[in-house]
């Protein structure tokens, strides 16, 4: 598919430029990566074209893979993250502890405009940030998923009763976004039906190597 076919592809690309995300491309694929740094931590975050079905998705891998005697926990965890959730969800891949939250749209017959970009991305990016203390505590510090989740939604109350609206993309959410030496992607550990467009069942693991150590 050439470039001028992949409309979807170009509208990120364009998006990204814009807001000024320092971001590679992931060759032969329709894939962007990008490293990003919230207050709570920093990640690497893929945006995928899947011009075929006419959907963008949007994914921050999360720092760390759980370890197998906490992923039991961390499911609980992601369930009880997940319920209520209108924009997005968690997932992990019990094979290796794999964590990332899943923002898309499908855009079939319409348009994939800056602001339905902007909102996929700012939304994961918030929402991946604001729970990712509350997973790291349930993985090393011994907090239950139910405490977890429960201080979140304290924190997230406080915060929606305080004069932060947390409108999305606000200049003081985060620390600026960058790709630096910090995310390496190997693009080798790429698994052979990763982003593939021609998959409409696809939810293969990445295969992904974020850069990141358990340690």
């Amino acid at each position: 598919m050439s470039m001028g076919e992949q409309q979807i592809f170009n509208s990120l690309i364009e998006f990204f430029e814009e807001d000024e995300w320092d971001f590679q491309w992931v060759e032969g694929m329709s894939v962007l990566s990008m490293g990003f740094s919230g207050k709570n931590g920093k990640w690497v975050c893929y945006a995928q074209a899947r011009e075929k079905q006419q959907q963008f998705v949007f994914y921050s891998v999360l720092p760390v893979n759980v370890p197998d005697n906490k992923r039991s926990a961390i499911a609980e965890f992601i369930t009880r993250a997940n319920y209520g959730m209108v924009v997005g969800n968690f997932e992990m891949d019990f094979e290796d502890g794999e964590i990332r939250y899943k923002t898309s749209i499908d855009v079939e017959g319409a348009a994939l405009l800056p602001p339905l970009i902007r909102q996929m991305v700012y939304a994961n990016v918030i929402i991946t940030d604001r729970y990712l203390p509350g997973l790291m505590s349930v993985i090393y510090g011994g907090k239950t998923p139910e405490t977890a989740i429960a201080s979140i939604e304290e924190e997230t109350e406080l915060l929606l009763d305080s004069d932060d609206d947390d409108d999305i993309g606000d200049d003081d959410d985060f620390d600026d976004v960058y790709f630096g030496q910090d995310f390496d992607v190997d693009e080798d550990n790429f698994d052979d039906d990763d982003f593939d467009e021609n998959d409409d069942d696809d939810d293969e693991d990445f295969g992904m190597t974020n850069g990141f150590s358990n340690n």
